[in-house]
Parts: structure tokens; sequence; C-alpha cells
């Protein structure tokens, strides 16, 4: 994901396609079994303007991060379907959809949540020592751990590869849209495919302040300790969103926003031109009338951007 605070257009990887969010509507784009790249584009005002706890700091990086996922569960189910469409017309089954996003689920809980807790308690057992710093602190550097060795695993997988090489598509394709750029394959692929707004960022950001928070609150007893790892989420969430803003906001603080760069190297691949032409279709279509003649005063658009059918 690549939409921080004060930005004007963000996006998501998902599956053969790209979700952009621009501040007035949202959009995902797919290129199907069949080589036609599909766009569906939804309505979408700013945050701030429906809802009075959106202007509150700390409250709005949770409602944020909530409509974050929402609609990143929305573009990801529907590129699944058309991605896993059939040419005979067959898609993937809802069903299956949510099933396993319920075994990612349990999946997330039982690795990144209970996982570090007993990695923690067994360190205090290696050595010898009751310590709520030892515990905390491995707690943290565990999840820390198996959270980049998570990214490192499944960036093997050449069906997740193909995810990265979109984030990549998506990151070059905002650098370009925010520089003036025309969108033209050779305009975007000279940029990076990391970007300082990257969701990856604040995800890094929110596990390493939860590594201060936990530790600070030191260790009580386990079913308040497991309470306070989900409790706090939001808490932590709300505090990392406005340091991301801040940082954005601040260039000295941008060094904050280094460490979510090198995880990049990771989470994104150099993407191909017809990637990237699906980064672009899903753009325009997140875009309104006047912002799509603006980007077309720029110079011409990439012709497999435009040969779009719509959802």
């Amino acid at each position: 994901m690549s939409r921080p605070p004060g930005a004007s257009v963000g996006g998501q990887a998902v599956i053969e396609g790209v979700m952009m969010r621009a501040p007035n509507r949202w959009a995902v784009a797919a290129r199907r079994p069949d080589g036609v790249i599909e766009a569906v584009s939804h309505p979408l005002p700013r945050l701030s303007a429906r809802s009075r706890w959106a202007r509150v700091p700390f409250v709005r990086g949770v409602l944020v991060l909530v409509e974050s996922l929402s609609l990143g569960m929305r573009a990801l189910t529907w590129s699944a379907r058309k991605a896993g469409q059939e040419e005979d017309g067959e898609e993937i089954r809802s069903r299956d959809i949510v099933g396993a996003m319920v075994i990612a689920l349990v999946f997330f809980v039982a690795v990144f949540m209970v996982l570090p807790l007993l990695a923690a308690k067994g360190a205090e057992r290696l050595f010898g020592v009751d310590s709520a710093v030892l515990f905390n602190v491995v707690d943290g550097l565990v999840r820390v751990g198996l959270f980049i060795g998570y990214i490192w695993a499944i960036g093997r997988s050449s069906e997740i590869a193909r995810v990265f090489e979109y984030h990549g598509a998506e990151h070059k394709t905002i650098h370009a849209y925010e520089a003036g750029k025309p969108l033209q394959i050779d305009q975007i692929q000279p940029y990076s495919p990391r970007h300082p707004r990257c969701g990856t960022n604040f995800l890094l950001i929110v596990i390493l302040i939860a590594l201060i928070v936990f530790t600070a609150i030191g260790r009580p007893a386990w079913p308040w300790l497991i309470a306070s790892r989900i409790l706090l989420i939001p808490v932590i969430a709300g505090f990392s969103y406005e340091l991301l803003k801040a940082a954005a906001e601040t260039s000295w603080l941008r060094v904050m926003s280094q460490p979510g760069i090198w995880l990049q190297r990771l989470t994104t691949r150099e993407p191909d031109a017809g990637q990237v032409e699906v980064a672009i279709a899903s753009l325009l279509a997140a875009l309104t009338p006047d912002e799509r003649a603006a980007v077309a005063a720029r110079g011409p658009i990439a012709p497999g951007a435009l040969q779009v059918e719509q959802g």
C-alpha cells in the first residue's frame, strides 16, 4: 500500500493487478487470463469529509487503517475473481476466498502474536532470569524477525513475486504521476519501484513502536499480556500514523522512512511493460474526468492502458 497521510494518490498491488486510490475515487484494474485489462471504479470522498473523527489526531490513523484494510480486501477479492476466471467464464468461488482469508488470519495470530510470546518465555528460562525487559525485547525482536523472514519466504513463490512486481508498477506509476510526467511506459520505468509512502513503512513503524510500548508496560499476567497485544494495536497504529504523517511533512523526520525503503527491496520487484499498463489503467480509472484531462494534456498515454474493459 502506498497511501499515507497527505498523499494525493496511493495504491496496493493485488492479484494480477493494482488498486489505486485518488482523493475522490478508488479503482482496481487486473489483467484477465485472456489478456484483457478489466477495471472497476467507485466514488470515495475524503474520509475527513465523511467523519469529524477523521480530523482528530491519533483517532484518524485508526479510521484510515480500517478503511484501507476494507478497500484492500475488496480490491483483492475482485482481482482474485478476475485473475482466476477461466476462459469459459468459471470464477473462483467466494467461499474459497473467505476460507483462505480465515486461514490467513489464524496463521497471523499464531505466528505473529503467540509464537513471539512463547519465544520470549523460552528466553527467560534459557537465561534463568525473570525480567520484563528481556521478555518484551525478545518478544519484539522475534516479531520483527518473523515479519521480515515471512516476507522474504513468500517472495520465493512465483505467484507472490508477480504481486511484488505489480507493487513496483504501482509505485513507479505514482512517482511519474506525482512528478507531472506523461503516463508512457518509457517515462515511468526509470523511476524506483520503492516509494517513501509505502504501507510497508507503516507496518514496520507499527512493529517498532509496539516493541517500545510493550516493553514500557512490562509483563502482566498471561491473559492481560495477550489482551494487551490485541487491544493496544489501534493505539499503536494511531501513533504510528501521526509519525508517518510528520515524516512526510518534515524533512528531518524523513529518515524514519528509510528502514521501510530498505524493506521494500523484499516487497517490490521491477515490473514489465504489461504490468505498468495495468497500473496506469487503474490510476486513470481512479481519477475524475478533469484529472484525466490534465493527465492527457501532459502527452500521450500508453495505448495498452487505454484498452480497458469496464467492470
